[in-house]
């Protein structure tokens, strides 16, 4: 029912006016757009508690700004002190769609992106490898863990998907 709800919100949003035929065909894009939705991407278990993850959103901002100032930091000095690698970091999230939600919210952090996977985590590249990228992306893993709802853990995710 959720999955509807926000595709008739996003109908919504991208209508120029709400005359009843539009909705009607909002309801119509809405009814196929979730069936299509289901078969593609059944549900898992596993739900995020949003106000959880709405509180990451300043430690979030904060942790970009200074990594993003490291990143110019770098880029312009003349010495350019970087050295690129790659690096591994095991997660306790299974394969699927926690570890992939986990990677697009690490992608957003300047200075490491995710470009693999492994059985047992994710592989990044990383302007620096001398940082301790590993321990900072396994805080990361930490506080996005609180936000999942407890008895949400790996271990049954691994069960239903």
């Amino acid at each position: 029912m959720s999955r509807a709800i926000c595709f008739f919100a996003l109908w919504i949003v991208l209508m120029p006016s709400a005359k009843p035929v539009d909705l009607l065909f909002g309801a119509i894009a809405t009814t196929l757009a979730t069936m299509a939705s289901l078969r593609l991407l059944a549900p898992q278990a596993g739900h995020l508690r949003f106000v959880a993850l709405l509180s990451l959103a300043p430690h979030f901002l904060w942790q970009s700004v200074l990594a993003g100032l490291d990143v110019a930091r770098r880029a312009f000095s003349p010495r350019m002190p970087m050295a690129p690698g790659f690096v591994e970091c095991k997660l306790d999230f299974p394969r699927g769609l926690t570890r992939n939600t986990f990677a697009a919210i690490t992608s957003l952090l300047p200075g490491s992106v995710p470009c693999g996977e492994t059985r047992d985590g994710l592989v990044y590249h990383c302007l620096d490898v001398r940082l301790p990228n590993v321990e900072q992306l396994k805080r990361e893993e930490h506080l996005f863990a609180r936000a999942l709802i407890p008895g949400d853990t790996p271990a049954q995710e691994d069960r239903d998907g």
